[in-house]
């Protein structure tokens, strides 16, 4: 089967693997990045170097080359359509519309299907959409003790927690203040204290299949310090779950994400592919804070390498619409993942960086390496692409400080001195 494979990044870079094990893998890339340019030429497929936003470009790539499946798992290409524009041309597709995909792209509208489905996990919140709305909820706070969510995609880097990313009462409402006057409106939560995780699901629009629960690192420095990022690193465990959950609370999160999809897909079959929640654990229960309608990154990475069951043929269970537990299996390991940036990521706008990377020794141990902003050069050193992270190392292990070992081991006199990653993955910190 020809399969095209939207997007560029890690996630999309670890997609590609699974994709072209079975599938002749087909891209349109912005840039050469590595990994996908590799599964796609082991795959016997092709590449086109374009924008996937070209909707008419992508048109003609599906028609001229016969492709019969899409995948999409990158969120502002959910949001614009491109899983429905595959669709009309009669692919089978992995991925929500762009209805379907409004669970992540419209954080109001999520609150709102939550509120219907599960309001018990709702977090207090006030939905702004004008400034006397704003300045009048604002008194209700004394301190910065609040969550700013904008209405939109942030890639991950837009909801800014008082005390972490904002400093001081005021600091918070000029951010929500911008957020309204860039969206028309902006959501301020209460800031409530707990432990962060996400329980993501593979889905075919009526049945789901949960997968090992990871931990992301979101902040871009040790000890969890600095701004929120795009995720610095991430674990899972062996048994699935996290140290401090139990299956009662992946349980519950689970009911909320199936009962989720059952309401998009009420009327018409909108989403199929991958959604994940991200909920606290509180004293209060847990709580919801936000869903995302594809894979994270880098929690695809952990999740893809954990499965037992070829990726290939969940794809096939989701278009035959009868996916279960027994047809989507995970292997019991520990993952770890590593991401590497450039000094600058996530501080200021970094300057175009040639690196050297010695891909061979980093591997040799079973390790991974996926590119995600990363492009190859014509003598044999890469270049930095845009302002994102540049790539990431995978490793397993039977236990956590074996994967651990794995992976910093690998990048040891590996990675080059001009790049910066953390030290500190696989330590778990609270709040």
């Amino acid at each position: 089967m020809k399969c095209l494979l939207l997007g560029h990044g890690g996630r999309e870079a670890v997609l590609a693997e699974q994709i072209s094990k079975d599938y002749s893998l087909y891209a349109i890339l912005p840039y050469k990045n590595p990994s996908i340019i590799e599964a796609v030429k082991k795959s016997n497929g092709k590449y086109i170097i374009g924008d996937a936003f070209d909707k008419e470009l992508v048109k003609k790539f599906i028609q001229e080359e016969k492709i019969e499946a899409c995948v999409v798992s990158q969120d502002n290409l959910l949001q614009e359509g491109l899983i429905d524009l595959a669709k009309d041309l009669g692919l089978k597709t992995f991925g929500p519309t762009s209805k379907g995909a409004k669970l992540e792209w419209s954080k109001t509208y999520a609150l709102e299907v939550v509120e219907k489905l599960a309001p018990e996990m709702i977090i207090k919140n006030e939905c702004i959409t004008n400034l006397e709305k704003l300045e009048k909820v604002m008194e209700n706070y004394q301190d910065d003790s609040f969550v700013v969510k904008p209405e939109g995609l942030t890639g991950g880097k837009g909801v800014k927690v008082g005390g972490i990313h904002f400093k001081g009462k005021q600091e918070g409402y000029e951010y929500a203040k911008s957020c309204l006057e860039s969206d028309g409106r902006v959501i301020v939560q209460d800031k409530i204290e707990g432990r962060e995780f996400t329980v993501m699901a593979l889905t075919d629009g009526k049945n789901i299949v949960v997968t090992p629960t990871t931990f992301d690192y979101p902040y871009r420095f040790d000890k969890d310090k600095g701004p929120g990022t795009g995720g610095m690193g991430c674990l899972s465990f062996e048994n699935g779950l996290l140290p401090f959950l139990n299956q009662e609370d992946i349980d519950k999160c689970s009911k909320l994400i199936k009962d989720a999809i059952q309401y998009v897909n009420k009327d018409n079959l909108e989403f199929t592919g991958v959604i994940y929640g991200g909920f606290f654990k509180c004293k209060q229960g847990i709580k919801f804070i936000e869903f995302n309608a594809r894979f994270g990154d880098p929690e695809a990475i952990n999740v893809l390498n954990s499965l037992e069951t070829p990726f290939t043929q969940i794809m096939e269970h989701i278009w035959e619409q009868n996916l279960n537990t027994q047809n989507c299996k995970f292997k019991n390991h520990y993952t770890f993942t590593v991401y590497v940036v450039s000094p600058e990521y996530a501080i200021k706008k970094a300057e175009p960086c040639e690196f050297s990377l010695n891909v061979e020794d980093i591997t040799k141990n079973g390790s991974k390496i996926y590119f995600a902003s990363t492009k190859l050069l014509e003598n044999g050193n890469f270049m930095s692409v845009g302002v994102s992270r540049l790539f990431a190392i995978f490793g397993t292990g039977t236990t956590l400080e074996m994967a651990k070992q794995k992976v910093y081991t690998a990048m040891k006199n590996n990675i080059d001195t001009k790049l910066d990653y953390r030290k500190d993955i696989g330590e778990i910190y609270e709040h």
